[in-house]
């Protein structure tokens, strides 16, 4: 398994500030797949940085994409990455925003997305910390699932499958 964490911030690429979310994303990634490859990267807002960052991360089977989802001017993660997905997976950003509104209402500015491209997953996390662990333990779960639903190895081999 290969995942590629993003972090989109003007002020964490800058250096004005640590990046916190994504080393906090690896971290649950790590405990849940330990022998997992994770690459990081921090880019700055925008759609050809964020662009850019996604095509750089090619061999992942899954980009996590922290920041750059708010309503803000330079938010633009989520139209950077429906031009990078062939295929969006509305259930996915659907079934994380909902968690985050039972948290807080403020979920209802996150304009995260979900899709793919080719049998990669992409996925768009707030950038807040607490939004951003989260939404990694949530994801957990579904994560060997869709690897081999994007592999075309089936259904079957997963628990709560009759078919």
């Amino acid at each position: 398994m290969k995942f590629a964490v993003i972090t989109v911030s003007d002020r964490a690429a800058n250096g004005t500030y640590a990046d916190k979310s994504g080393p906090a994303i690896v971290a649950v990634l790590k405990s849940h797949f330990p022998e997992a490859q994770i690459e990081v990267e921090v880019v700055p807002d925008g759609v050809e940085s964020v662009l850019g960052a996604l095509a750089r991360h090619t061999a992942a089977d899954w980009i996590l994409t922290t920041g750059g989802t708010g309503p803000s001017p330079r938010d633009q993660t989520p139209e950077a990455t429906m031009r990078w997905c062939d295929r969006t997976i509305p259930g996915l950003a659907e079934y994380l925003r909902t968690q985050s509104l039972a948290q807080t209402p403020f979920a209802v500015f996150s304009r995260g997305v979900a899709g793919m491209h080719g049998a990669q997953f992409v996925v768009n996390f707030p950038g807040s910390l607490d939004a951003a662990i989260m939404h990694a333990q949530l994801l957990v779960p579904l994560v060997e699932h869709g690897t081999a639903m994007a592999r075309g190895t089936g259904h079957t081999d997963h628990p709560g499958n009759n078919n």
